[in-house]
């Protein structure tokens, strides 16, 4: 018989001390400890599945809490099942002594640690479903007052209207412009239609004005016209 500890954390960034000094405690092999950083939504992490395979009949597994092992309800309650009848090894979850399967193996005991393990689970699960519902409505609300996510927009450099009238009026070809303005191409020509699409005449340093056109579409081929 070996023992065994699942760690667990939804994100990269989360700290998992308390749950390896609960594991130390017990004195379990650093080799014997199985560590996951994703999501308990769902049980298809590398690090549980290595575990599976690895567990015998008559192996202890320790968990810090119910929520450790995942946040899927339903799933939870089949992992259990798997792991208890099928792979026959016991579980401890530290967190809650009554999900203990090394005691009360009767009838009652069973039924009691069945009725906790539906209610943790549950537990389980409507947090998870409150995590992302407060995450919803943080992004909601910072949106609304004008954070914005993602790689911060390159800024358009000071020659870039000049390299646009030119480019228009064909004095240079889309790649000499991209060059000048030290963009890929690609980029260059997506501030092109961001610009052109406000339908208004765009006012250069110099003073002088050029009407707005529809910036072609790139042919099967990559290619532009005009460039």
């Amino acid at each position: 018989m070996s023992n065994y500890g699942y760690i667990r954390v939804s994100t990269t960034d989360q700290n998992t001390a308390r749950q390896f000094a609960a594991m130390e405690k017990l004195q379990i092999p650093k080799k014997n400890l199985f560590v996951d950083k994703q999501s308990g939504k769902n049980f298809d992490r590398p690090a549980y599945q290595k575990l599976i395979r690895k567990l015998k009949e008559g192996d202890l597994l320790y968990i810090k809490s119910i929520d450790r092992l995942g946040r899927n309800d339903e799933e939870i309650q089949e992992q259990w099942r798997i792991l208890t009848k099928e792979k026959k090894i016991d579980i401890v979850v530290l967190d809650m002594s009554l999900l203990d399967t090394r005691q009360g193996k009767d009838l009652l005991g069973t039924f009691i640690s069945d009725v906790v393990l539906q209610i943790l689970s549950f537990v389980a699960e409507n947090e998870r479903q409150n995590i992302r519902l407060r995450q919803a409505e943080g992004i909601a609300a910072a949106k609304a007052n004008g954070v914005k996510f993602g790689r911060p927009e390159r800024p358009i450099p000071d020659n870039f209207h000049e390299m646009h009238r030119a480019w228009r009026q064909k004095n240079m070809s889309l790649r000499q412009a991209a060059e000048a303005c030290q963009m890929p191409v690609g980029t260059f020509y997506s501030k092109v239609r961001k610009l052109e699409e406000k339908n208004q005449p765009e006012s250069y340093p110099d003073g002088s004005h050029q009407t707005p056109k529809t910036a072609p579409e790139p042919d099967r081929c990559g290619n532009i016209s005009g460039t």
